[in-house]
């Protein structure tokens, strides 16, 4: 299982939310490169980083910062925010971006992830963020009336090989991931699942990994300290 110690910008900062609420925001590093710096540091090959302001305002938003972050670091690099479009999509892929993430355009324009998973195998993900079973849009600020397992199997025939599943009610709570629900995804196709929400110990990797998911996103833990990215990655 592959741990993704995440990095999530807003107004050009390194911060978390809580429960994807926009205005509970900790700023951790002032410059989300310091941060891409310390977890390279720490033992990662892999960064998963979120544009926050993309999201929201449905177009990217840090992207300049994102493309620096590949350039200096050379990790794996996965991006989601504010990709709407193949356009987009491309423009990341082509500049040092590893894989990108689709989220709302699951549910509005599938067209567009079929048109980039064709040219980029291997390279596009979805991102599901489930409330209360539900695939919520637009920086999880609406909930579409399709289901997060419905959504999965969708973006698999569109073409997308991971998934990557967030239960927002755990998001930065340092909860524990909702591992039902994560063990359900993993069943429900034969893509990756990569689970992302409320780890908050070595217990939760650990139990992440014994039901099978493909890899973790780790955010608050690795901030607060709660999880030591040095000993996951060597115990995990």
């Amino acid at each position: 299982m592959i741990i993704y110690p995440a990095i999530d910008i807003k107004d050009n900062k390194c911060v978390r939310l809580c429960k994807g609420v926009y205005e509970d925001t900790t700023v951790y590093f002032e410059n989300p490169l310091d941060a891409a710096k310390k977890w390279q540091a720490d033992g990662t090959k892999y960064l998963h980083l979120v544009d926050l302001d993309g999201a929201r305002y449905k177009q990217p938003y840090c992207k300049d910062i994102i493309l620096a972050i590949a350039k200096e670091t050379g990790l794996f690099i996965e991006i989601g925010g504010g990709i709407r479009t193949y356009e987009t999509a491309k423009e990341y892929l082509q500049n040092g971006i590893s894989r990108v993430i689709f989220g709302t355009s699951a549910v509005t324009a599938p067209q567009e992830i079929e048109k980039t998973a064709l040219e980029f195998s291997g390279k596009v993900a979805v991102g599901i963020d489930a409330k209360d079973g539900y695939a919520a849009i637009d920086g999880w600020i609406d909930t579409s009336k399709i289901s997060a397992l419905e959504l999965a199997k969708k973006a698999e025939a569109m073409g997308a090989d991971t998934i990557i599943y967030t239960d927002i009610a755990t998001d930065g709570m340092l909860s524990g991931p909702n591992l039902k629900t994560m063990e359900q995804m993993k069943n429900h196709v034969s893509i990756d699942v990569i689970a992302s929400g409320g780890v908050s110990c070595m217990d939760d990797l650990i139990h992440l990994k014994e039901i099978g998911v493909d890899g973790a996103i780790v955010g608050k833990a690795i901030y607060t300290g709660n999880v030591d990215l040095k000993q996951a990655i060597l115990q995990i």
